[in-house]
């Protein structure tokens, strides 16, 4: 049956409370064939104890974690793993009810009021990987009829660090920052684990990269949102490949047998309703927010990405002002993002403490009041068109509500915002490669040429 991304998916998933498994057993035993990757396999991979039995088997690694079935079970298993932890439901799709948790009473309340938890229903308790690169892998595989090909149709490295929802997350393909040992870890496991699961169509892994460390933190064998982005990026129908599989036929009859690795760079952007509810907290999070997506392709990775921003909007500015507030964590990393939009041509301002940071480096920065300080503050220069670009990084695990206005005011007045240094210099490279180079534009299938 067709997912909401366009792609295929082998089996029928959660409906109704039951599980994946059941639904699928119950369809066979009423005559209906599940044609694909099997239920049998879709369970292994969904069902928290089985999956980590399976990575065990095939000595992969991922983050320690424990499954919950009751609170203070839950607390035990986070005190042993140490905070943050991500915590979420068996089954979950669209990362609902999926959360960062920094403390006891933060663990206490969800447990109690976010999901059902019984023997039936555990909780995933997850030690969460702070500042790790999350990426996304899509595979195709006929192992489950009989085959013995898989092919990667593409690696998405995202843009924000690990944390923030595939959905929701920028990415970009080829992966720009890993090294080759990275890649071909996840080509590895991504080869054995289709193996295992004697996938047939399409499966999807989401991996977490930490150092020279590289960690599985899901793996859904099915289509995933990113099939149809990969396919347009590649040239390759990976979708109808993966129905034609599912039905009988092998990659190599169909001429899969190899990964088609781009020689240039797309960039994947959501699209979000933000402007539909004005004063919502933009930041984002495990659960996905977005509703739409759009792509930007160059032979320059910086292009590619402004690109994308000129797609999703509010677009790049090529000079003006930015602005610059961020937790104490981020001063010292954003002091070279701040350079290089100063070298640029761009002026700078931020609140006291951060700009008393950028001005120890010899950096010219506005320093400015908070909301709650005085005035002039970030909000005057906003309403007055004076700021073209902020850059705010949340001071903790609940946000302060300055920047909540802050970020409220970047949407209504539609002023690309960051809220991550990664992003932060992925728009500083992107604003560069635009000057330097400027905007070109040809047909998607010059690229796939």
């Amino acid at each position: 049956m067709p997912d909401r991304s366009g792609g295929v998916v082998g089996c029928i998933v959660q409906f109704g409370g039951q599980t994946p498994l059941n639904l699928a057993l119950g369809l066979q035993q009423n005559g209906v064939n599940i044609i694909g990757t099997s239920p049998q396999s879709i369970e292994q991979a969904e069902d928290r104890e089985m999956f980590a039995a399976m990575l065990d088997k095939l000595d992969i690694p991922q983050p320690p974690n424990g499954l919950a079935t009751e609170t203070d079970g839950a607390l035990a298993i986070a005190g042993r793993l140490g905070y943050p932890v991500l915590v979420r439901p068996s089954f979950v799709l669209g990362g609902r009810a999926m959360q960062i948790v920094y403390g006891d009473d933060e663990l206490r309340h969800y447990m109690q009021f976010a999901v059902e938890v019984s023997e039936e229903r555990p909780v995933l308790v997850d030690k969460f990987l702070e500042e790790a690169i999350e990426v996304d892998v899509d595979c195709i595989a006929d192992i489950g009829i009989g085959g013995d090909t898989v092919v990667v149709g593409g690696m998405l490295e995202h843009i924000e660090f690990a944390g923030c929802h595939s959905g929701d997350a920028a990415m970009v393909l080829p992966p720009h920052s890993l090294g080759d040992g990275p890649i071909e870890t996840m080509r590895r496991y991504s080869h054995a684990m289709a193996r295992e699961l004697k996938v047939a169509g399409l499966m999807n892994v989401q991996f977490a990269v930490k150092g020279d460390e590289v960690y599985v933190l899901e793996v859904n064998p099915r289509a995933s949102r990113t099939v149809p982005f990969v396919s347009k990026a590649i040239g390759v129908p990976l979708a109808k490949l993966a129905a034609k599989v599912m039905t009988g036929e092998t990659l190599p009859a169909l001429g899969l047998s190899g990964e088609h690795w781009p020689q240039y760079y797309c960039v994947k952007e959501s699209v979000f309703p933000f402007n539909k509810f004005p004063g919502v907290d933009i930041l984002l999070g495990p659960e996905m927010r977005s509703t739409g997506e759009v792509m930007g392709i160059s032979d320059d990775w910086g292009v590619a990405y402004a690109k994308s921003q000129m797609a999703a909007a509010p677009a790049l500015p090529r000079s003006g002002k930015v602005f610059i507030s961020l937790r104490d964590s981020d001063k010292e990393g954003v002091i070279p993002i701040a350079r290089a939009f100063s070298e640029m041509g761009f002026e700078l301002c931020a609140t006291h403490g951060t700009a008393a940071v950028l001005q120890q480096e010899g950096l010219t920065v506005q320093s400015l009041f908070k909301l709650q300080e005085g005035r002039p503050n970030v909000l005057d220069l906003v309403k007055n068109n004076e700021v073209h670009l902020i850059i705010n990084t949340p001071a903790g695990k609940s946000p302060r509500e300055d920047e909540i206005k802050i970020r409220a005011a970047a949407v209504i007045y539609k002023i690309p915002i960051m809220t991550t240094l990664a992003g932060a210099h992925a728009a500083a490279r992107g604003i560069r490669a635009l000057r330097d180079k400027g905007l070109t534009v040809q047909p998607l299938q010059e690229y796939h040429r």
